[in-house]
C-alpha cells in the first residue's frame, strides 16, 4: 500500500485497527461510528471519528450522550490526535481525559521462515485459545468474556490466533488482522508466570511473517502510552514510527 502522506496512513490504519477489533453493535452518527458492545472495553464502547465531514461537535456529542443514556452507560469519546478539534469542545462541556495510548507502525521485511514447532497457529479462536488468552488477562467478569467473544465472532477479514506452548501449556496468546496490506496485533498477552521470557516477540515475529506472506507490507498495534516494557518489545521488532497518539474522554 502507497499513501500520499501521513495523514493518510494514519487514516488507513486507524481504520484497519477498529476492523481488527469489531463492535457488534454500532451506528453512524454525523461522522463519528458510536460502538456499544458492553463490557468494560472502551475501544468498542465509544463514539469514534472517521475521515472527512464530521457535524457540529457539540450536536453530535448531544446525540451521543443521549443514545448512551438509553443503553444505560455513560458516553465515552475516543479522541485521536487527528481530529485536534475535538479536545477545546470536551473541554468545554466537562469530559476529563484518561487512558491515552499510542499507535505504533512497522514496515514489513520479506520473511519467509516456517512456523515454529512452539507456536501454534489456527484462523479462529478455539477453545484452547480463548481458555489461554483468559488465563493470560487473569480474573475478568462474565460480561468481559461474553463482549470480547462477541467481538471476536465479528471478524470477517483475513486473521490468524497464534499460541505459544511451552511444557505442554499455553504461555502467550496473540491474533493478527489483515487490512488493506496492513497486519493489525490485536490481544498480546503473555501469562504472568511467564513473562519476560520472550514468547510474545516469538509469536508476534511468526504473525509478521505470516501477513508478510499473505502480502502486507506494514503492521501496526495500539499501546497504552506508559507501558514502557510493551513499547520497548515492540520497539525492539520495528515498532519505531508513533503514528498518532489517542485518548478518552469521559465527563465526571
Amino acid at each position: 500500500m502507497i499513501w500520499q502522506s501521513d495523514e493518510d496512513r494514519a487514516w488507513a490504519v486507524e481504520e484497519a485497527c477498529r476492523n481488527a477489533r469489531p463492535s457488534p453493535l454500532e451506528i453512524g452518527l454525523g461522522g463519528w461510528i458510536l460502538r456499544a458492545s458492553g463490557g468494560p472495553t472502551r475501544r468498542t464502547n465509544s463514539l469514534n471519528p472517521l475521515r472527512g465531514w464530521r457535524d457540529d461537535p457539540a450536536r453530535i456529542i448531544a446525540e451521543a450522550e443521549s443514545l448512551y443514556r438509553s443503553l444505560g452507560r455513560p458516553l465515552i469519546v475516543r479522541v485521536p490526535d487527528l481530529v485536534p478539534e475535538m479536545g477545546a469542545v470536551l473541554d468545554g462541556l466537562g469530559y476529563r481525559s484518561e487512558g491515552e495510548a499510542c499507535t505504533l507502525f512497522a514496515a514489513l521485511p520479506p520473511d519467509d521462515r516456517a512456523v515454529p514447532d512452539d507456536v501454534i497457529l489456527t484462523d479462529a479462536p478455539d477453545a484452547a485459545w480463548l481458555e489461554a488468552h483468559a488465563a493470560c488477562e487473569g480474573v475478568v467478569s462474565e460480561a468481559a468474556l461474553r463482549a470480547y467473544r462477541d467481538s471476536l465472532a465479528c471478524l470477517i477479514l483475513p486473521r490468524m490466533f497464534a499460541r505459544r506452548i511451552e511444557a505442554d501449556r499455553t504461555v502467550a496468546v496473540a491474533y493478527g488482522v489483515l487490512h488493506r496490506g496492513i497486519l493489525v496485533f490485536e490481544s498480546v498477552a503473555t501469562h504472568p508466570a511467564h513473562r519476560r521470557a520472550g514468547h510474545a516477540r516469538s509469536l508476534i515475529a511468526t504473525l509478521m511473517a505470516w501477513a508478510r506472506q499473505e502480502g502486507a507490507t506494514g503492521a501496526c498495534l495500539q499501546v497504552i502510552a506508559g507501558n514502557a516494557p510493551a513499547r520497548a518489545l515492540y520497539g525492539g521488532l520495528g515498532f519505531s514510527r508513533n503514528l498518532y497518539d489517542y485518548r478518552y474522554r469521559r465527563r465526571d
